[in-house]
């Protein structure tokens, strides 16, 4: 069963019903997750909060009467004997909801959104906001929830936004919260890397996958030794795409193996080769502790989030 339901205008009429509730929802790490809801109060749903942002199951009369038949409508909620759980996540971010996949998201195309969702839009947005000229012509690679795309659509409204995932599920929920956000004019398509846009950009955003993660989820699994790959191609990608004056802002991680940080070497390698300006910084020096413990890290000390910044001269 794909982790997204498929009718994206019955999926709106949900999130629509949900925000005139007032609903909010900060969703937080699955390791968070896991361990809040493992305490024994919070074995069942008692709100709605409880129902579509910490997917605890409910009874059956737990939700408005309306809400519950907008769902079902959507396929958004799996019946159980012993009550209802939700198939899809809201969360929230800059006044959006924006839909994502239930917890645990364990199905081969969940569609991620978490805390790096928010440091990777934040790292966005204050770039945004220190260029000189808006951005004419955008893209978000590996968009996921789209939230980056989105909330840059809502700040630069002229510019043409382009949102690309290479999972159905993402582009699914992506448009959904596009339509939920009024940026109607926002462009999908599904693509691996830019395969099937065409053109140069002006600003190239992407959170991708960097994680090693055994079972190839397509929200998580960044491929090669250290879960790097991914990073690097959309690097790669970036100098062959970005126009003159163009950008990109990459968020990432990188692990750390005896004090060296090896994405960062590949990285200013590639960008240094094409003659891009390019900066580096660690937005987190620490996350992601418990993947240390994972035979894919045996070598890593650390895992750091970091954020990489490139620019194409004008001319």
């Amino acid at each position: 069963m794909t982790s997204i339901p498929t009718d994206p205008d019955a999926l709106l009429e949900v999130a629509r019903a949900v925000r005139d509730t007032g609903y909010t929802f900060t969703t937080v790490t699955p390791a968070t997750h896991a361990r809040v809801n493992a305490r024994p109060e919070n074995a069942r749903a008692r709100s709605l909060r409880d129902v579509l942002g910490w997917s605890r199951p409910g009874d059956h009369d737990l939700l408005p009467e309306g809400l519950t038949a907008l769902m079902r409508r959507a396929d958004a909620l799996e019946e159980m004997d012993e009550g209802v759980r939700a198939r899809l996540r809201l969360s929230s971010l800059d006044g959006e909801l924006f839909m994502h996949s239930a917890y645990p998201p364990t199905a081969t195309d969940a569609v991620f959104f978490g805390p790096d969702t928010v440091r990777f839009v934040s790292a966005v947005l204050d770039h945004l906001a220190e260029r000189s000229t808006p951005p004419r012509r955008v893209v978000d690679i590996g968009c996921g929830s789209g939230a980056a795309g989105i909330l840059v659509a809502k700040r630069a409204p002229e510019a043409e936004v382009v949102l690309v995932d290479i999972n159905p599920a993402a582009l699914r929920a992506a448009g959904v919260n596009a339509r939920l956000a009024g940026t109607e004019w926002v462009q999908f398509r599904q693509s691996d890397m830019l395969s099937e846009v065409e053109g140069v950009f002006d600003l190239i955003v992407s959170n991708p996958p960097f994680m090693i993660d055994p079972g190839a989820r397509a929200y998580r699994h960044g491929g090669g030794e250290l879960g790097a790959d991914l990073s690097l191609r959309i690097i790669q990608t970036a100098t062959e795409r970005l126009a003159p004056g163009g950008s990109l802002v990459l968020f990432t991680g990188s692990p750390i193996v005896d004090g060296a940080d090896l994405f960062r070497d590949a990285a200013s390698e590639i960008c240094s080769k094409a003659g891009l300006d390019w900066s580096y910084r660690e937005f987190d020096p620490d996350a992601y502790g418990e993947e240390l413990d994972t035979p894919g890290y045996a070598r890593a000390e650390r895992i750091a989030l970091v954020v990489l910044t490139a620019s194409r001269a004008t001319r």
